[in-house]
């Protein structure tokens, strides 16, 4: 990064330009790289590891720290290169929460213990349960959370001794570039890469042979495309897909308690977050009391340029996924149902900017509802019985996350654990922990990702018999 927070790829390199979505001017120059690039980062990693793995825990967890500082010296700098880049404000659980998060997660798992696990030790037979190194890990990251994603993939990769190729998202390449030259500081050459490149890119570290491992993070699609493309070099993966997450409010519920916590759990990061709130269920009783209170408080969240201190909501971070947004928005419009808030972009606005939208009075199987729409537009639909939204929680294939908001933490977890989902938040949504593992069902992916689980997801268990 210069000065002024923009990254400036190398002068030999094809570059092209990346726009704010925010105000539509130009950010910086990213490099174009290729599959050829992708080969001499895959070689450089491949002479890094060995010595890499060859360290102790506690000397590869002394790097992470050294990370972490690096990312804290350049806090606010990063901030505003993704707030620039991805849109989301500076403020609020955005920008620089994503930063402070990148530098927690890093120091979260230098600290996760991992020591050999003694299965059988009677005297005759003593078998323990290692982990090795799988090697060179691909991580392929998403536009919404570049920064703090990317820092999923690779500390839990690195502190297992693996080294890591990165392919970040077409559309946040420079937060990503950026993030990578400053935990560089304190790792070893070739050890972790970040290729700047497109789908082909993408596609060939997928099946690359010298690849042992893929972590994704993305579209079910491109999930299912990565499966295939692994399967020749049986690859282990971690893939982390499509939501479309369901929250049930239960009719003991307080509406204007649960408020503000309904609203981070939907509109986090302007609703472009994976595990965000995405479908909201509540008993007829008291369905209008909910609306009126989460319409109060999202009308009162502003929205904005996200260089703004002001601001804690921004633009959507593509024009595809604004078109995405409005077509489920028009299609619940044109059913019948009753938009309660936003639905109305304003044509002459620059940058990608959505109104935050609340739409009522809809039916389950309306667009809206059925597919995700991944962006700040929430459909609250009317239930009559829990079975009613337990069967409707469930109707989809997908499943990384869900809630239930209840006075009655006992009747919750009832209902949570009838939900087909990886992880099932009560009285909040959306929230991770880098102690708490996490991962999704059904076709929101599999593997987990956080804590010791996730710890041990980057390694290859090896049992010592004898």
């Amino acid at each position: 990064m210069n000065q002024s927070g923009t990254v400036t790829a190398p002068a030999s390199a094809t570059t092209r330009t990346i726009y704010s979505p925010s105000t539509g001017e130009p950010v910086g120059e990213a490099p174009v790289h290729t599959v050829d690039d992708l080969e001499k980062a895959i070689a450089a990693a491949s002479a890094a590891q060995p010595a890499w793995a060859a360290l102790s825990h506690e000397e590869r967890s002394a790097a992470l720290n050294r990370a972490a500082d690096a990312v804290e010296r350049s806090a606010e700098e990063l901030a505003q290169l993704l707030s620039r880049e991805q849109g989301k404000p500076l403020n609020g659980p955005n920008a620089r929460f994503e930063v402070s998060g990148c530098a927690g997660w890093l120091r979260a798992t230098a600290a996760t213990p991992l020591h050999p696990e003694t299965i059988i030790d009677d005297g005759e037979i003593k078998a323990e349960l290692h982990y090795r190194p799988i090697g060179l890990v691909g991580a392929i990251g998403p536009w919404n959370w570049p920064m703090m994603i990317t820092v999923w993939q690779i500390a839990p990769a690195l502190r297992m001794g693996n080294a890591v190729v990165v392919k970040p998202s077409e559309y946040t390449p420079l937060s990503v570039l950026a993030l990578i030259k400053v935990i560089n500081q304190e790792l070893p050459e070739g050890l972790l890469t970040v290729i700047s490149g497109g789908r082909d890119v993408g596609a060939r570290l997928a099946e690359h042979p010298a690849i042992g491992k893929v972590m994704f993070t993305g579209s079910t699609a491109t999930g299912k495309a990565i499966i295939k493309s692994s399967a020749d070099t049986v690859k282990r993966l971690t893939l982390e897909l499509g939501g479309n997450d369901a929250g049930i409010v239960l009719p003991d519920a307080d509406p204007k308690a649960i408020a503000e916590g309904l609203f981070w759990g939907a509109f986090l990061n302007t609703g472009q977050t994976c595990a965000a709130l995405k479908r909201l269920y509540v008993h007829t009783d008291i369905y209008d009391a909910v609306c009126e209170a989460l319409t109060a408080v999202a009308a009162a969240m502003p929205m904005g340029d996200g260089l703004d201190e002001n601001n804690v909501l921004g633009p959507l971070q593509n024009r595809q996924q604004f078109d995405i947004v409005s077509r489920l928005v028009e299609a619940a419009k044109e059913s019948g149902a009753k938009v309660l808030l936003g639905g109305n972009p304003k044509a002459d606005q620059p940058g990608n900017f959505y109104p935050t939208t609340i739409v009522a009075d809809i039916d389950n199987d309306n667009p809206l509802v059925a597919e995700e729409q991944f962006g700040p537009a929430l459909p609250i639909i009317r239930y009559n019985t829990v079975e009613e939204a337990i069967a409707h929680a469930n109707g989809l294939e997908v499943g990384l996350g869900a809630s239930v908001w209840s006075a009655d933490p006992a009747a919750a977890r009832d209902v949570a654990m009838r939900l087909e989902a990886g992880t099932v938040w009560i009285n909040s949504h959306g929230m991770v922990n880098p102690l708490i593992p996490f991962g999704g069902s059904k076709q929101s992916g599999y593997g987990l990702e956080f804590g010791l689980e996730g710890l041990k997801a980057l390694g290859v268990p090896q049992v010592i018999n004898g």
